[in-house]
């Protein structure tokens, strides 16, 4: 395992370049959103129940990395606009279980495919060894996220 802590110049800059073109990419991807309404902390949580299933806001929270209290706000304004439904939570019926909505995940839907095609349109001004370059760092980028 790399320890980059006390890592030379060329570590520190390839760190700031990663960090910055990331970021800068991030930026730029969020931009593609189909709906300019939600804001991307609430597109966050309509993805992360995409990908993980139903959930309660307590788990959301975590998942998002924000309280308690600002999740439960979050998620109020997804069933207001009718992108997430609240029900009875099986085993603890003080608590509520949030699951998106069809229309949730059509609209994500549609993201992925806006943010893809975008995405593409860039890599097609790629030389083949940069892609090449790209597709393999993808899983370690993807472990970098879920670190």
């Amino acid at each position: 395992m790399p320890d980059l802590s006390h890592g030379g110049d060329a570590d520190t800059a390839a760190v700031n370049a990663l960090r910055s073109a990331v970021m800068r990419l991030s930026r730029r991807l969020k931009h593609q959103r189909v709906d300019e309404s939600l804001s991307p902390t609430e597109m966050s949580v309509l993805g992360t129940l995409a990908q993980c299933g139903s959930a309660t806001p307590g788990e959301l929270a975590r998942k998002e990395h924000v309280q308690p209290p600002s999740m439960t706000r979050i998620v109020a304004l997804l069933e207001a606009k009718g992108l997430v439904r609240l029900e009875p939570h099986p085993e603890d019926r003080r608590q509520k279980v949030v699951s998106q909505t069809e229309r949730a995940e059509a609209m994500l839907e549609e993201s992925r495919r806006r943010r893809n095609a975008w995405l593409a349109e860039l890599v097609g001004g790629l030389t083949e060894e940069e892609w090449a370059a790209l597709r393999a760092a993808a899983p370690v980028l993807e472990k970098l996220a879920h670190m």
